[in-house]
């Protein structure tokens, strides 16, 4: 026996043939998931891992009712993350976001197709949900260069053609986001088209309980990163030479240690650069007793999002005065919202009842104070009074609708920004904040 051979197929020999949420134990499988790390540490947190098998087939069954229920015969889809949440596989997920290569259409008998990278068909292979792998849906410059138009029509007529076995008689689909050339070969294919990001939005938003044992780890891995972040940045920018790049890197490793996924953004700044928040983080060094803020925008294990934000003094005192009023504002801000949350409250509702910062804060308000988040920032997104637009999210607040809750606090001019923020979910009777990661005490 290769000894060495065998040591590298286990992901975790203390568990059986399979791991706790029901994926095979095995390091060579070509299913991407959680490290040994997390799974360790969700076993000291008591967590409930998710069940895959019946989280794939509760988002299949949604995604199939939601497609009838709009009369449509399939829905295409080309965003990688309705791809994952359609199929829960991946390739290249990143790259995908640019190179639109993959797509999956699901009929509404259930039938589901995808089309991946021809070298790599196998990838969707252990998923029984997805019933064919096929090659073709590469209708961008890079890959077809001046004959996309040909590439195009064959895409569409094998679309067509499915449609036409699973669910016949029916010429209207949902589509998400499509190549021009994509779309006009559908229309020219004799096919209708609707907004199929409404359908993946709208179901995606309220999670299943797999789904949501599933966001809990991927919260708790973030959060445990989020505190080696911590402890490097408490350590380390007092002796000097620390960059903001170099707090958020470890973010990254952490994140992908755990067999978290990407993040989706570079929200990290330190000092001055704090105010106007959404500067990415840099090479500037951070010097003690200064303000360090981020906002995590985590893809984390099982490709959930762990959207989560928090603001540290980095010194041994308190942050100063004003700050810490800032901070106390952040921090009311998200309480009362957070109180006003129940099933049954209508979205516009909700938006007239909203906890309202002080004058000299208004400005430099964030673009919302609560939104989706599943798979990443998802629907809805819920406004401010004055930014609210009549009949844009026109729905109730349900049980399982997971939401985050957050608040940028500062004023035009200053030297600080405080960006607060944390995850949670609908119940049956009201909200459950999911994320724990504590406020920073010195600012309290």
């Amino acid at each position: 026996m290769n000894l060495h051979y065998s040591a590298t197929r286990k992901i975790d020999p203390s568990q059986g043939s399979r791991l706790g949420d029901g994926t095979e134990n095995n390091g060579n499988r070509v299913e991407i998931g959680p490290t040994p790390l997390a799974f360790e540490e969700w076993r000291k947190a008591g967590l409930q891992l998710p069940d895959l098998k019946l989280m794939r087939e509760a988002r299949h069954r949604r995604l199939t009712d939601a497609v009838v229920a709009r009369g449509y015969g399939g829905l295409l889809m080309f965003d990688p993350l309705n791809i994952r949440y359609a199929t829960d596989t991946t390739n290249m997920q990143l790259w995908n976001t640019h190179n639109p290569f993959r797509a999956v259409l699901l009929c509404a008998d259930g039938y589901m197709v995808i089309w991946d990278y021809k070298n790599a068909p196998f990838l969707s292979g252990f998923n029984p949900l997805v019933r064919e792998a096929r090659s073709g849906a590469d209708m961008f410059y890079f890959a077809r260069g001046d004959r996309i138009g040909d590439g195009a029509k064959a895409f569409a007529a094998e679309v067509a053609d499915l449609l036409e076995t699973h669910a016949p008689g029916h010429r209207m689909i949902g589509v998400d986001k499509i190549q021009p050339h994509g779309l006009d070969a559908l229309r020219a294919a004799g096919l209708e088209y609707r907004d199929g990001e409404e359908v993946t939005e709208r179901t995606r938003a309220i999670k299943t309980e797999h789904e949501l044992r599933a966001m809990r780890c991927a919260v708790h891995s973030c959060e445990r990163a989020m505190a080696v972040m911590e402890d490097f940045a408490r350590t380390e920018i007092p002796r000097g030479g620390v960059t903001e790049n170099d707090v958020w890197a470890v973010l990254h490793a952490e994140n992908i240690k755990r067999g978290g996924e990407w993040i989706e953004t570079r929200l990290l700044t330190s000092g001055p650069r704090t105010n106007p928040w959404f500067q990415e983080c840099g090479p500037r060094e951070i010097a003690k007793d200064e303000i360090l803020a981020f906002d995590t925008d985590l893809i984390g294990p099982y490709g959930i999002c762990a959207d989560l934000s928090r603001t540290w003094w980095i010194g041994d005192g308190p942050a100063p005065a004003h700050m810490r009023e800032s901070y106390a504002e952040a921090v009311e801000h998200i309480r009362y919202n957070t109180s006003l949350l129940r099933p049954g409250l209508h979205m516009d509702e909700l938006t007239s009842s909203l906890h309202v910062l002080r004058p000299k804060y208004q400005e430099l308000k964030y673009s919302s104070p609560l939104h989706g988040v599943g798979m990443c920032d998802e629907w809805p997104l819920i406004a401010y009074p004055d930014r609210f637009v009549p009949g844009a999210f026109d729905a109730i607040l349900e049980p399982g609708l997971t939401l985050c809750v957050e608040a940028l606090v500062g004023e035009v001019g200053g030297d600080h920004m405080v960006k607060l923020e944390d995850q949670g979910v609908l119940t049956e009777d009201g909200y459950e904040t999911i994320s724990t990661y504590p406020h920073d005490k010195r600012f309290l």
